[in-house]
């Protein structure tokens, strides 16, 4: 703007802003910045306005005993009845307002300010992510139900279950038998994951407080916050399967065995490779044909 104004003095304010590229109207707010008016227009109040003594009564009316926890329109209302009138019901809310007593009054939620977990782990058994995926059953809107605990740092599934339904009692089980396994030790893990109902569920919370774990969930409606958990699952839902319960099982370990051949590479989806390579599915019809809890194992 400097360079504006020294070219606007030899040549005309036009001239120099087009050349310049400047807006004219930028240019003179600048050049006029520090110009301030010399007659200050106070907006005149009101005829109708409240004087200082009503303003004054129509408060000691709205903070009276008899109305203090009444609304202002059924206040005008009842003052009505009795053949007085002071305002009109938004004056009394402007009145309220500019003395800053007007607020939500409802008994509404009032939701926190969730943060963003960050989990760091410098080694392994520090930090863990669990999630539950659902696989293709035998029949349409049948599935079964894939648990991966999966060690972050590692990249390492530490342990793994599939069963016929999702319940806290078998992720309870799940997670108890990993610890013991991998020696864990009290105050030495946080285990992450979603806010899914076997995960949030009282039987889990209750575990991992006796075993002195730290539970670190997802914020609420955001689907990204367990990614290790989430990539790894993503590819496991999309394999074929069939009417055969037994053919069904052994579909999806052979479609995963020969996917985790050809990803042990990708650190993006690890958790699935890794699991898969030393995954073995053992069918129990009977208890398939009995709708039972399903198979289940842990990864060494």
């Amino acid at each position: 703007m400097t360079v504006a104004q020294s070219l606007a003095s030899e040549v005309n304010t036009r001239q120099a802003c087009n050349a310049l590229s400047i807006p004219r109207a930028g240019f003179y707010r600048w050049k006029h910045r520090d110009d301030k008016p010399d007659n200050v227009k106070i907006r005149p109040a009101p005829p109708l306005a409240l004087s200082d003594e009503e303003d004054k009564k129509v408060m000691e009316i709205l903070h009276s005993d008899r109305f203090v926890d009444m609304a202002p329109a059924e206040i005008h209302a009842t003052l009505l009845d009795e053949g007085e009138y002071l305002c009109s019901p938004r004056t009394m809310y402007r009145k309220l307002e500019k003395h800053d007593e007007v607020r939500e009054r409802r008994n509404q939620l009032r939701h926190p300010a969730y943060s963003k977990p960050e989990l760091i782990a410098k080694a392994p058994n520090q930090v863990w992510s669990w999630d539950i995926t659902k696989l293709k059953g035998p029949v349409k809107w049948t599935y079964f139900h894939l648990y991966v605990i999966m060690d972050i740092f590692s990249r390492y599934v530490v342990g793994w279950m599939i069963a016929s339904q999702e319940l806290s009692y078998l992720a309870k089980e799940l997670i108890k038998q990993t610890c013991e396994k991998q020696g864990v030790q009290r105050d030495q893990l946080i285990i992450h994951s979603d806010r899914g109902t076997s995960m949030t569920s009282k039987t889990v919370a209750l575990l991992m407080t006796d075993l002195g774990i730290t539970k670190s969930l997802s914020r609420p409606h955001v689907s990204n916050d367990n990614p290790f958990s989430k990539l790894s699952s993503k590819h496991s839902s999309t394999v074929p399967s069939s009417r055969n319960a037994s053919v069904a099982l052994m579909m999806h370990e052979s479609f995963l065995r020969d996917y985790s051949l050809g990803t042990t590479m990708f650190i993006t989806i690890p958790a699935l490779a890794i699991f898969l390579r030393w995954m073995s599915i053992t069918v129990d019809l009977n208890r398939l044909s009995k709708r039972a809890a399903g198979s289940s194992g842990n990864c060494l």
